[in-house]
């Protein structure tokens, strides 16, 4: 299940009722933007008791076409990968 961001901002406006939406939108938009631009250098990114991310390089290989068999040059490319903190693990599987 996927969180989406309009729902993120649902729930905060519900915890912090206090704050305009507004300002609530562009908190999220600047930490998610921030997020996104570490990883594009190449940078990992902590989010303390929250988790990590960082990126990952496959490298190039030859592959092949499940369709039809046929070998396919697979360049290099990066993936994101998250790592939860002890304390996000310990929250979501109730060891508290």
């Amino acid at each position: 299940m996927a969180i989406v961001k309009s729902k993120l901002l649902n729930q905060l406006k519900k915890s912090y009722p206090n704050f305009l939406l507004r300002d609530l939108e562009k908190v999220v938009s600047v930490i998610l933007n921030e997020i996104k631009q570490a990883l594009k250098r190449g940078d990992r990114c902590e989010l303390r008791n929250f988790g990590i991310f960082s990126t990952n390089i496959q490298k190039a290989r030859i592959s092949r076409n499940p369709r039809t068999g046929e070998k396919v040059n697979t360049p290099e490319k990066r993936s994101i990968h998250f790592r939860m903190s002890k304390e996000m693990f310990k929250k979501i599987n109730n060891d508290e």
